[in-house]
């Protein structure tokens, strides 16, 4: 039985007429982006509608279905409100692969266009906005290398359940790089934690919702929210009707591949993501103006349990992607990560960054991969060798499967090349299996054996059949055209031959007037080509060797760089003409072919998408692999214990020029709650960053700086560590710091990991240690593992209470600076027990600073008075101090029940020294009990 909380009826079927489209509770306009028979593709903007009318005259009159859509952009409405978008999606969409020498349009006139109406009155603030960019979250690139690499591709469709069902939320999303579709179904609490995490990891390019969520004043919180989160991202409403989950199973049905069609059995029942797949394909259709071949999408299914969550505050806070100080430079932890060879392996790396694994079984096989490359240097550099030669094999087969509504000259070029491209790739597939020949650990030789499919051998004599055995990828976009000119063999097509021939007499002439002309003015001229002008003539000359220091006046469209000149001439002009008329014949010709081989091939492609995923692991495995031999990084375990010994911050490591000061970490369930104090500029900030990015590091398979190294698994990682005020929003670094803990608090459970920086610092003195001291109290509450770095000494008495309270701080040391004849103070940035024993260090850092020295003695004495009448010293009791000594014992015992792999002996000898160690203690609380009673 369908959900009856999706109000959906059955999508329009091609060809049929347009129906009234009309809701009463839907957006005062609706927009209706219709698209014109076979022969005449351009789609163009019909006239606003009001409800209640029976639609327009274009509605009535159109043979093919519409896609009713209300585009909320921010943007002011100047011609088509899809004006920016096309400029973009001519780059990205229509050149079909980053590595095609055509980046022109095959859409030209035949882009969808569509009018703007205005968002909804309860949301004016969005007017204005007019970057395409994301300039938020995870959406940003990290380093001017990766511009290009993560510029924004993906669509996202979102749709909540309503009624009883309200939280449930529904997520279809594609890559238009990749032709894989993920889905996702979970329930969310109010604050629509997941929702946004997820969003700002996929980082997208568009986000498609229902009209009914943004109804004019009356929209719900979650489009609330996105809208919010997501400002410079484009938005696009499409009547609910469009979100139907019989549809998405259909298309489900109908494109996915035969290897993944078990997702059917997965999502059959989750009727919210597949009600926004529907939605999602039918949009894409429109905006690619193209379709997907049958049986060719990776369609999969992701939940929420299987990674671990990290918010975008955490993520920006911890500079997983974006250096908060430049974005520009790398010092990030993807930046340190990443020597990835191919786009799809810094991809994995990238999505397993924001997304850690949980599943210990699946860490350990990556861990035992890695642990072989760094031991077998023949493998790991035979490995590197091969996977450096790959091309985007995710976006290749993207563009391959795409069956274009209208055949232009840019599409046949366009798959010309990515044919090209394609037997590229499938020659690279046997050194690969050579390379991994005898490779030992499970998963390495899983790749191996998904390499052994015989369908990669069927496509590349199938392709071999048709095109030239030599023909392949080169740099350069001359060499590419020949390439595409020769690539279909001799004697297939006859008029093919000819107009070959005819365009290789053109080639030569142009050669020969070049020559000519050289020699008519005995000028060292050469020819040169560039895809915008074609041939052009090219010469380095000293501008005293030029009679008159000019050109003769034949030449035109002059420039000069330096003493280099480029021109042409009209002769030239006029060959570079019939030189594109010829290209185009060839071009035409080929393109039949091509679509008939791949026609043939279509049944057997989808092998790729197992040589992609094989592709991006071993580029990932092999960049973890780079990275440790660069630094002395230890392969970490997993147990129920957080213990890193002598660890270190790896970016901090990539920055400084002396390798950073190391720490020990111990962090059990008997102990998980650190408080940690110190001078301000102690290390405390930089050492809560540092466990969180080693339990990240852990948790996606690669290994850790430092000594030794165990983790608990971490199924949330949360930080509250910027102090900025938000101007955006109007918040204060106070409010901002709220906000930060409540949704910390909201969301943590038992297997969190916690790292909190001077909360409430924002406000007054007795309110913050109010507010931290609550804030503790809850999290006790629960078992995860909590480091907490504050200046308020106070709060380091709460370890009398809670016996799993630990107090830590960092030590430093007094100097005497004999050149001033005042004492000064040395950072040794190593963590200590017990809580700081520095007082007053804040005047001690204001007294070397530039401030007046009245003021800081002021300020010593302002200081003294308080302390003197404030000050309450908290002394345990010796029962107090018994019942911490018999805590701790018990812990000790759970812990080494659960993890020792000491053998018998040992093991007696250590609960020996265990139980001696706790007679004491207790011998010792007992003798100052007697003395207290004395």
């Amino acid at each position: 039985m369908l959900s009856p909380e999706i109000a959906a009826a059955p999508l329009v079927p091609e060809g049929a007429p347009s129906p009234v489209e009309a809701r009463s509770q839907g957006p005062r306009y609706s927009i209706r982006l219709q698209e014109t028979p076979q022969s005449h593709r351009s789609a163009k903007a019909s006239a606003f509608t009001p409800p209640g009318t029976s639609g327009a005259a274009g509605d009535r009159s159109s043979s093919s279905s519409s896609l009713p859509c209300h585009v909320p952009s921010a943007r002011p409405a100047q011609g088509s409100c899809f004006s920016n978008k096309r400029s973009y999606a001519e780059k990205t969409f229509a050149s079909k692969f980053t590595f095609s020498t055509s980046s022109s349009s095959a859409r030209g006139s035949n882009y969808l266009q569509t009018l703007k109406t205005p968002l909804s009155a309860g949301n004016p603030q969005r007017s204005g906005y007019k970057s395409w960019t994301p300039q938020m979250g995870y959406s940003a690139a990290t380093s001017s290398s990766a511009v290009s690499l993560h510029s924004p591709s993906v669509i996202v469709a979102v749709v909540e359940g309503r009624g009883l069902a309200r939280g449930e939320i529904g997520m279809a999303s594609i890559d238009l790089k990749s032709p894989q579709i993920l889905l996702s179904q979970f329930a969310d609490n109010t604050t629509y934690a997941k929702v946004i995490t997820k969003l700002q990891i996929l980082s997208p390019l568009e986000i498609i919702m229902s009209n009914t969520a943004c109804v004019v004043g009356n929209s719900t919180k979650l489009f609330t929210l996105i809208t919010e989160n997501f400002k410079y991202v484009n938005f696009t409403t499409v009547q609910r009707k469009y979100f139907n989950e019989t549809k998405g199973l259909e298309y489900i049905e109908q494109l996915c591949v035969a290897e993944f069609s078990t997702v059917l059995m997965e999502v059959q029942s989750k009727y919210y993501c597949l009600a926004a797949v529907a939605a999602l394909l039918k949009y894409v259709e429109f905006i690619q103006n193209s379709v997907y071949a049958p049986k060719s999408l990776k369609i999969s299914f992701q939940g929420s349990e299987k990674t671990a969550m990290i918010d975008s505050s955490s993520a920006q806070n911890l500079e997983l992607l974006i250096n908060n100080q430049d974005c520009r430079n790398n010092h990030t932890l993807f930046g340190i990560l990443n020597y990835t060879k191919t786009p799809g392996g810094s991809r994995r790396l990238r999505s397993n960054i924001l997304e850690p694994l949980v599943d210990i079984e699946t860490i350990n096989m990556r861990l035992d991969c890695v642990q072989e490359l760094l031991q077998d240097e023949e493998l790991f550099f035979g490995l590197q060798s091969v996977i450096s030669r790959f091309l985007d094999t995710e976006q290749l087969l993207s563009v391959l499967i795409q069956i274009p509504k209208q055949d232009t000259v840019n599409v046949a070029e366009s798959k010309i090349t990515n044919l090209i491209y394609l037997k590229h790739t499938l020659e690279l597939v046997d050194p690969l299996k050579i390379a991994l020949k005898n490779c030992n650990t499970p998963l390495l030789r899983a790749y191996y054996g998904s390499l052994e499919d015989n369908r990669f051998g069927i496509i590349l004599e199938k392709i071999k059949t048709v095109i030239n055995d030599d023909v392949r990828y080169m740099k350069g976009c001359l060499n590419m055209r020949t390439q595409k000119c020769y690539a279909v063999r001799s004697n297939i097509n006859e008029f093919l031959d000819i107009a070959r021939r005819t365009y290789t007499e053109i080639v030569d002439d142009i050669a020969g007037m070049i020559a000519q002309l050289a020699e008519k003015y005995s000028l060292p001229l050469r020819t040169s080509f560039s895809s915008a002008r074609g041939f052009f003539i090219q010469m380095t000359v000293d501008c005293t060797a030029l009679p008159n220091d000019q050109l003769p006046s034949e030449f035109v469209k002059i420039s000069k760089v330096k003493n280099s000149y480029s021109f042409t001439s009209a002769d030239l002009i006029k060959m570079n003409e019939r030189c594109q008329e010829s290209l185009r014949e060839i071009y035409q010709m080929t393109y039949m072919i091509v679509c008939k081989l791949l026609s043939e091939i279509y049944e057997h492609i989808h092998c790729l998408y197992k040589l992609s995923d094989t592709v991006s692991m071993l580029d990932m495995l092999l960049s973890f692999a780079h990275a440790c031999t660069l630094s002395d990084y230890v392969r970490p375990e997993f147990t129920d214990t957080l213990a890193i010994k002598q660890g270190w911050h790896p970016i901090l490591e990539k920055i400084s020029v002396e390798k950073p000061v190391a720490n020990n970490t111990y962090i059990t369930e008997g102990s998980n709650f650190f408080i940690i104090t110190g001078p301000n500029m102690s290390g405390k900030s930089t050492y809560l960053k540092q466990i969180a990015l080693c339990q990240i590091m852990a948790q996606i398979g690669s290994y850790v700086p430092a000594e030794y190294s165990s983790f608990r698994i971490a199924e949330q990682i949360f930080t509250r560590i910027s102090t900025d005020d938000d101007i955006e929003t109007n918040s204060s670094t106070f409010m901002k710091e709220m906000k930060e803990i409540a949704y910390i608090l909201h969301n943590a459970n038992d297997k969190s990991l916690i790292l909190i920086d001077e909360l409430g610092r924002g406000t007054n003195t007795e309110e913050g240690i109010g507010i931290c001291y609550a804030v503790c109290e809850y999290l006790l509450s629960l078992k995860a593992f909590t480091l907490f770095a504050t200046h308020f000494l106070e709060l380091c008495h709460i370890d009398v209470l809670y016996p799993n309270v630990e107090n830590m701080h960092f030590e430093v040391q007094h100097v005497k600076n004999t050149s001033r004849n005042k004492e000064a103070i040395l950072y040794t940035y190593k963590l200590s027990k017990g809580l700081t024993e520095e007082k007053n260090y804040g005047l001690k850092a204001a007294e070397v600073s530039s401030l007046p020295p009245s003021i800081v003695l002021d300020a010593k004495e302002i200081t003294t008075q308080i302390t003197r009448q404030i000050l309450q010293n908290q002394r345990s009791t010796p029962e107090m101090e018994r019942q911490r000594a018999v805590y701790h014992l018990a812990t000790r015992l759970v812990q080494t029940a659960r993890n020792s792999r000491l053998d018998p002996d040992t093991l007696r000898t250590y609960l020996s020294n265990l139980k001696k160690k706790y007679e004491a203690d207790f011998s010792r609380d007992e003798q100052v009990s007697g003395k207290t009673e004395e």
